[in-house]
């Protein structure tokens, strides 16, 4: 009793901030979406579920939730593949330094704040005549792009940036669970004759199921709230609302058009459609996290 009276009094703070910061602001955000709420009009009607029978009704809310499904489908499917091999390329390195060299490396695009990486890419990488991405496409025998102006790549460009700044984390991640599995396992298949890609499948990936669940499920959510490339590589949007995304149009009806509680409901329903991801994603890779 008086270890569980020491881990409740712990537990207490970190639970108060939950409390306040998470879910108040979830349940006041639902409580605004029954509102027209405009935050700088004095009367603001309770109008029930207006919003969202808005929603449905609403062509660019449509646009915004198919441009995040595929940004986040495409942007997490590249993700764990190119971080599962990169992480299994620097695990098999023989050197510590070389090790810790590449995973440093990699993971400063984590560090760098996503604001300024966008601005940098927007004007260096991105740019139609004088950007990086051109001058390489010039190289190649291929015409310059405008990358952030054409409405048809503006998605492309921001997927190629995302994968660029978020590769790090995961790979750290990946590496930290490939340490932790011991090398008696994978030997033993490479005695009996198995190669270096029947052993990743068959040996390495089953026994990297929980740190896989984890990373797959982190990156799902913090895809599904990404905004700051939209914003700022991709200037509000693109032409067209091209790369318009749930985030970003809860931001213009919130901040831009004043519409608060047309905004809540935009978040309430991202909300919902993250909670449902992840909850088939967990049912679908279960494992066994008893010991």
């Amino acid at each position: 009793m008086k270890n569980n009276k020491f881990v409740c009094i712990v537990l207490i703070p970190i639970f108060c901030l939950i409390v306040v910061f998470l879910i108040a602001p979830l349940f006041y955000g639902l409580g605004i979406s029954m509102f027209d709420y405009n935050p700088l009009r004095a009367d603001n009607p309770f109008i029930g579920a207006a919003n969202y029978v808005r929603l449905f009704h609403d062509t660019l809310f449509y646009r915004a939730l198919a441009h995040t499904l595929v940004f986040v489908g495409v942007t997490v499917t590249l993700n764990i593949i190119v971080t599962l091999i990169l992480a299994q390329l620097i695990s098999s390195l023989p050197w510590n330094f070389a090790r810790g060299l590449f995973r440093t490396v990699l993971f400063l695009p984590c560090v760098a704040p996503m604001v300024g990486t966008s601005l940098v890419w927007r004007n260096g990488m991105f740019a139609t005549k004088n950007g990086l991405v051109n001058h390489l496409l010039g190289y190649l025998g291929f015409p310059a792009i405008n990358w952030l102006g054409d409405a048809s790549v503006v998605m492309v460009a921001m997927i190629i940036f995302t994968i660029w700044a978020d590769i790090g984390y995961n790979t750290v991640l990946f590496c930290a669970g490939l340490d932790g599995i011991p090398k008696d396992f994978s030997e033993a298949a490479q005695i009996d004759g198995a190669g270096p890609v029947r052993r990743f499948i068959y040996i390495t990936l089953p026994l990297l199921g929980r740190t896989f669940i984890f990373v797959l499920m982190m990156t799902l959510i913090s895809h599904f709230q990404m905004f700051v490339q939209f914003m700022v590589l991709a200037q509000r949007g693109a032409p067209n609302n091209a790369a318009t995304v749930l985030t970003l149009l809860i931001y213009k009806e919130g901040f831009s058009n004043q519409n608060m509680g047309y905004a809540s409901a935009i978040a309430v329903i991202l909300f919902l459609v993250i909670m449902v991801v992840t909850v088939i994603q967990r049912r679908v890779n279960r494992v066994d996290w008893g010991y």
